[in-house]
């Protein structure tokens, strides 16, 4: 039975949140322009400095009648290819006549690592897109490129969703976050649209804000700025498994239909499994890694889920399990160097 408080959320707070940010007659970002009930594409030029400029594609589904604005991001590591085909596939189905509100989608914010196929980082100056926030004008392309999402995408939006799908090295079982930054109604709505999302495995998150570590991914950002954040992994190893495509976009489906802005049925998850932050093993240098679980595994603390050789196939020693829990994710290459993760498990917590 719900509690008085969590109906008064329900009811009152939780719609004054989402409808902060009306759809305006017509938005603009970057090159991208959309009347009311119009899809408008584009980009974002982010112009050179101290290095080479570069682009954002960015598209506007600004609907026919007023609601919330929302930000979808992908594509922060440009080779965790299942979030960014799931918001190339979002766009198209996005009825701009029958939607309420305003859906703004950059499903793929760092353009030269998937040019080039580099895992995590910008290889431009070797920073990472999830790091930095909100950026620096003057400062590296990445900086500058964080700096007009801060402004551009994510100071319009009442709610952040950011996916992301198992970068190359990365065998990820589909889980999402639920970040906690200490303020009651914010939280619970946070709560609420990760339930609805539908995944249902979820890291819970109580986002350390002190610091600019804590603040700089997106999600820190997101909820230093007061947006409602939801944070979505579903993907492997550079795969675009349908599976995988459909669990983002039917979970993005299930977002806009619990806010209202499009006709949908949303089940929330009723029986979640709540994880904590995970724990990581990480490589100690150049290695060949071969696992020995599956992602998604329950392993106790000690057991041996992996082997390594050397780069000649010499067996130099097992990897263990740092604790109990659930296999979040491993290693799924073989390519070993000093910090490359290999794998992460996060325990299972009794309550959230």
């Amino acid at each position: 039975m719900p509690t008085a408080l969590s109906t008064w959320l329900t009811a009152v707070i939780l719609p004054a949140l989402f409808a902060a940010t009306l759809a305006a007659q017509t938005v603009t970002i970057g090159t991208a322009t959309a009347a009311r009930g119009q899809t408008g594409y584009g980009a974002i030029t982010v112009p050179a400095g101290v290095d080479s400029g570069t682009t954002i594609p960015v598209a506007i589904v600004n609907g026919a009648r007023p609601g919330p604005t929302v930000a979808l991001v992908a594509g922060s590591h440009g080779t965790e290819y299942a979030s960014i085909v799931a918001l190339h596939r979002l766009i198209g189905m996005l009825d701009p006549k029958t939607l309420s509100g305003t859906v703004i989608v950059t499903p793929l914010v760092n353009l030269p690592s998937f040019r080039q196929m580099i895992v995590h980082l910008n290889p431009v100056d070797n920073k990472g897109l999830n790091r930095l926030y909100p950026g620096n004008p003057g400062g590296t392309q990445t900086e500058r490129a964080l700096a007009l999402m801060a402004e551009l995408v994510i100071k319009p939006a009442s709610v952040i969703v950011d996916l992301h799908g198992g970068d190359l090295d990365e065998d990820l079982r589909p889980y999402t976050y639920w970040f906690r930054g200490g303020k009651p109604a914010l939280d619970s709505a946070s709560k609420q649209l990760v339930l609805a999302f539908g995944l249902d495995h979820i890291i819970v998150v109580d986002a350390d804000l002190s610091t600019p570590a804590g603040r700089g991914t997106l999600s820190g950002h997101a909820v230093a700025t007061d947006k409602i954040t939801v944070v979505a992994e579903a993907g492997r190893t550079g795969t675009v498994m349908a599976e995988d495509v459909d669990a983002l976009v039917n979970g993005l489906l299930n977002v806009l239909g619990a806010m209202k802005m499009i006709e949908r049925t949303v089940t929330p998850v009723t029986n979640p499994v709540w994880l904590d932050g995970g724990t990581r093993v990480a490589g100690e240098g150049d290695a060949v890694f071969f696992p020995l679980v599956a992602r998604g595994s329950y392993v106790s603390e000690g057991m041996t889920v992996g082997r390594l050789t050397d780069l000649l196939g010499r067996p130099t020693g097992n990897v263990k399990a740092p604790v109990t829990g659930v296999v979040t994710f491993i290693r799924g290459v073989p390519s070993v160097w000093k910090g490359a993760a290999l794998i992460s498990v996060s325990r299972v917590l009794a309550r959230p």
